[in-house]
């Protein structure tokens, strides 16, 4: 083994106490340093020995995928997403259908209802018949109104007057002493009328009767309004 021997000028070099406290120094460094290398992964090894190791797809089986099986799963996912769309499709189109018939359907009854006829307007009721006392007053009192409705003048003063002087309010009296009676027509009656007067001046919608008391006062009135322009106007026999 061959003897190291420092250089002449090295030899000559005299090494002080700072000098061994600085080479001291730079060892402990030195193998400080080695130990930190050492101990450290490199920076290509560390993300491989990190990293999660990649997943291989499995078929059912638990076989790998092949390029086939995976064409076949895109194909199968392509049908499912089309039969989807065209579910959908349908749903779509039978809810448009149903709302087209609703439509439709309300579209009918708006014209029918406008089609259908009005009703009528309801009748108004009929009003009940007017009754009237069956005696004097009562029978003055719808000779008026059946004057009235035929425009025959005369009151309920004139009438009354004249009944009054005529018959005394007796529907059954009977003249037979004047020329009419003489002739074989007496006057009788409210109002004293002969037969060929009220046949003439009979009122129609009254009876047919010449002692009946509303027939015999509206055909007197009658013939009065002819010849004296009113009953109101007659004051003695007529």
């Amino acid at each position: 083994m061959s003897r190291f021997a420092l250089p002449r000028a090295a030899r000559n070099v005299r090494i002080t106490r700072a000098h061994k406290a600085s080479a001291a120094l730079v060892a402990t460094a030195s193998c400080a340093a080695a130990l930190a290398f050492t101990a450290a992964p490199s920076d290509a090894a560390t993300p491989s020995a990190h990293a999660p190791a990649a997943v291989k797809p499995v078929s059912a089986d638990g076989m790998p995928l092949t390029a086939k099986d995976r064409a076949d799963d895109g194909k199968k996912d392509r049908v499912v997403a089309s039969s989807v769309a065209d579910g959908l499709k349908v749903t779509a189109v039978e809810k448009q259908g149903r709302t087209a018939k609703a439509a439709a359907s309300r579209s009918v009854e708006r014209r029918a209802l406008a089609q259908a006829p009005k009703a009528a307007p309801k009748a108004k009721p009929k009003a009940a018949p007017k009754r009237y006392a069956n005696n004097l007053d009562g029978w003055i009192r719808q000779s008026l109104d059946i004057m009235h409705a035929k425009g025959i003048p005369g009151s309920y003063e004139g009438l009354h007057r004249n009944i009054m002087r005529e018959s005394s309010g007796n529907p059954n009296a009977v003249n037979d002493w004047d020329i009419n009676a003489i002739n074989g027509i007496p006057s009788k009656g409210l109002l004293q009328v002969i037969q060929p007067t009220f046949d003439r001046y009979h009122v129609a919608g009254t009876a047919d009767n010449l002692v009946d008391p509303v027939a015999n006062i509206t055909a007197a009135a009658n013939y009065a309004a002819h010849r004296y322009g009113s009953i109101d106007n007659v004051n003695s026999a007529y």
